[in-house]
């Protein structure tokens, strides 16, 4: 009873005190340069999202949107909160839920402040600070505007100044609500080999969700990006969409809820599953960031969008160039020794690429790394393999005169280690449970600071004994089973903490590496496309998008990763996958950050020659790859072929990529391609580039056609059953 009596005491206080701001309704527009995100305090003090498209062009008017909405009947309780909260009068699934130190699960926010800052000339941040009128719980919201590229970066922090630790059992980064006549929403689905599926839904009533409990490499079974278009599907040219993703490397949830009112609300953030999290006293967490642009020019503009900030703020050295690299993965396997490997520095050398990138397979003595069951966690060299050490192949390499780079899995281990005989209390594991291994291995307990400076030294301790190094592919294969840390448990800790903490540790050791090595290239892989989200790219230059190299598959994989991220940081390799000839392999790794994984001494003469010449060719075009517009012009699954083309930023030269993608008799381009991005004002000679030696263009050689023909009329590459690839390349004529 006294509890009872204490809310409703203090409830009236804080309202008596907060009417003064339920007199005058606090208007908070949250502007890029093109769109706006509008919030508004009603006559309780709660905040609500009350707009969210196109600008305004009178900022002004943003306070009388809500007056032309008639939804409101009286008893819908909280709908439109920018961060819902549990267990008051909220009917909706909930942005926050806790337990306070009393025991008590009711939470109430109601606005405090804002205020905005000025970053920079492109950059502002506005924050709103809410609070609970009863309990010393506060919540400040974050977003973060990017006004050319018209993105929004969000997330939340929560922090309380109560007698003893609560609770969260759920702590969002983001809360948005749409009002729109249709929701279609695209999301994707897979596994190992076959990331990236699409899958259009248009919701309906109901709460659909895209989730992961997997740990680690959480993006295997479904990524945390999606596509969302209002009123009607978008097209690449047409229609109202945004584009979202979470910079998350763990367990993330996205909820679409389609309310009473067919209205749409967005929750984005931490999965809440197994993940209870206490909070103690003046103690803050913060929520990953939720990134989003929204385009009502349809899916291509809103990618341009977020190609340009990705570049620009968050990848690293998004704005720089990228090393081509031989590897030997599917040259040798685990089967190599060090005159293989040098062997191979020399092929390397002949093919023109810039960096020899060693795999898996090189490390571990008492259990010698020769297959994917041991071995994992014993980082020294393997010194039947390589009697001379990892220095001796940087040297090699060298006068070779390619650089050298080295494959690591630092978060894993098998059992069948030194590693895991000496330190089982590192491992995640159940030791009630029969272990259960995903590719023979479990993985380290990252939320352990000894375990942190463990995987910290293994790559500190490559680099001080290596300081040539160039390069490092950075794997990583398990998920978690039979989640429980000896740590947490030893240190009294929540084992709760588990899943989030891990991906906390993770960051705090590529914290540690990139303070200390801070420009050395470094791929993100996870035994293919398994983690790849806009945090663990804020350390790494590129990402490993999947194990299947098929080219064929390659093309369909390729374009949905380029709706969220950009040419320049997709890793593409030239393999031996597929049945597609060299020329198809080659031109479809030339679509964002080429490779080799091929035997190159088992090239023909001619193979050769047009391998090395598509080197060249690729270092002379990569910077308009890397760097330039992307425009999808024919979708492969809708269409016998693909199309899609970078244009500069000056608009003076274009790569123009097309593959054909059916098998079926005739097809191909039957009609023109209508290109992009262009200046219809500008002329633009069009050539076929890449060609095969001893093969002749189908295209009549240096076309000069205006940018106006070229995007009106269109051009047709000839793509059919004998040119089942075309480059074109098209450079302004003055």
């Amino acid at each position: 009873m006294k509890s009872l009596n204490r809310f409703f005491s203090a409830l009236l206080l804080s309202l008596a005190a907060t009417s003064l701001f339920a007199q005058q309704k606090v208007t908070i527009p949250i502007e890029t340069g093109r769109n706006a995100l509008v919030l508004q305090t009603d006559k309780n003090n709660r905040l609500n999202i009350v707009y969210f498209g196109r600008k305004l062009t009178q900022p002004g008017e943003y306070a009388s949107v809500p007056g032309q909405y008639r939804q409101d009947d009286g008893n819908a309780g909280i709908y439109a909160s920018p961060y819902t909260p549990s267990g008051t009068v909220s009917l909706s699934e909930p942005a926050i839920r806790v337990t306070h130190a009393d025991g008590n699960t009711s939470l109430e926010l109601l606005y405090q402040s804002h205020e905005v800052q000025q970053l920079n000339d492109n950059v502002t941040q506005t924050i709103i600070r809410l609070k609970d009128p009863v309990y010393p719980v506060e919540v400040t919201l974050f977003y973060k505007v990017y006004r050319k590229e018209n993105v929004v970066e969000q997330w939340s922090t929560i922090r309380h100044q109560e007698k003893a630790p609560i609770v969260m059992h759920k702590y969002a980064s983001a809360n948005l609500y749409f009002a729109a006549g249709q929701y279609h929403l695209t999301h994707y689905h897979g596994g190992w080999a076959r990331e990236m599926n699409p899958e259009t839904t248009q919701l309906k009533a109901g709460i659909l969700s895209l989730d992961s409990k997997l740990g680690t490499r959480a993006n295997l079974f479904q990524p945390p990006t999606f596509q969302l278009s209002f009123n009607k599907p978008a097209t690449e040219d047409e229609g109202e969409v945004l584009l979202g993703t979470l910079g998350w490397s763990g367990n993330f949830k996205i909820d679409f809820e389609v309310d009473s009112y067919d209205n749409l609300r967005l929750i984005a953030g931490i999965n809440p599953h197994a993940s209870e999290y206490p909070l103690e006293p003046g103690k803050e967490f913060k929520t990953p960031s939720f990134l989003f642009t929204y385009s009502d020019k349809g899916k291509g503009e809103a990618s341009r969008n977020l190609h340009d900030w990705a570049r620009k703020y968050r990848v690293l050295e998004g704005e720089g160039s990228r090393l081509t690299l031989l590897n030997n993965w599917e040259a040798t396997y685990f089967d190599f020794d060090e005159t293989k490997l040098t062997g191979l520095f020399a092929d390397g050398k002949k093919l023109g690429v810039d960096l020899f990138l060693l795999d898996d397979g090189w490390f571990g003595n008492k259990y010698p790394r020769n297959g994917d069951n041991a071995g994992l966690g014993d980082w020294k060299e393997n010194a039947k393999k390589l009697p001379h050490g990892i220095g001796y192949l940087v040297k090699e390499a060298q006068k070779a005169g390619v650089k050298f780079g080295i494959w690591v899995e630092p978060e894993m281990v098998n059992p069948k280690s030194e590693l895991y005989e000496k330190h089982p209390d590192w491992v995640i594991r159940q030791p009630e449970r029969p272990e259960h291994y995903f590719r023979n291995q479990l993985v380290l307990d990252l939320s352990n600071p000894q375990v942190q400076d463990f995987v910290f030294g293994i790559l500190d301790d490559l680099f001080t004994k290596n300081p040539d190094l160039a390069f490092i592919k950075w794997d990583c294969n398990a998920v978690i089973y039979n989640a429980q840390s000896e740590y947490l448990k030893k240190t009294k800790q929540a084992e709760s903490k588990l899943y989030v903490d891990y991906v906390f540790g993770l960051y705090k050791v590529l914290d540690r590496l990139r303070a200390k090595y801070p420009k050395v290239p470094m791929m993100l892989c996870s035994g293919g496309g398994g983690r790849v989200d806009y945090e663990a790219l804020k350390y790494f230059t590129e990402f490993w998008p999947s194990d299947n190299t098929d080219p064929l598959e390659r093309v369909f994989l390729q374009w949905e990763y380029s709706y969220f991220f950009p040419a320049i940081t997709h890793c593409d390799h030239v393999t031996d996958w597929g049945k597609q000839p060299l020329k198809f392999r080659t031109d479809v790794a030339m679509m964002g950050k080429m490779g080799y994984d091929i035997v190159v001494s088992h090239l023909s003469p001619d193979d050769l020659k047009f391998s090395q010449q598509s080197v060249e060719t690729y270092k002379s075009i990569s910077d308009v790859v890397w760097h330039g517009d992307l425009y999808r012009l024919v979708n492969p699954r809708e269409n016998d072929f693909a199309s899609l083309m970078f244009v500069n930023k000056q608009k003076t030269r274009s790569v123009v990529f097309n593959y054909l993608v059916s098998n079926r008799y005739g097809a191909g381009s039957k009609i023109p391609v209508k290109f992009g991005g262009l200046d219809p004002a500008r002329k633009y000679s069009v050539k076929e580039i890449n060609l095969y030696p001893g093969k002749r263009s189908a295209i009549a050689s240096e076309s000069v056609f205006t940018g106006d023909f070229l995007m009106t009329a269109g051009f047709n590459p000839v793509v059919n059953n004998g040119r089942t690839s075309v480059i074109l390349e098209l450079n302004e004529v003055k």
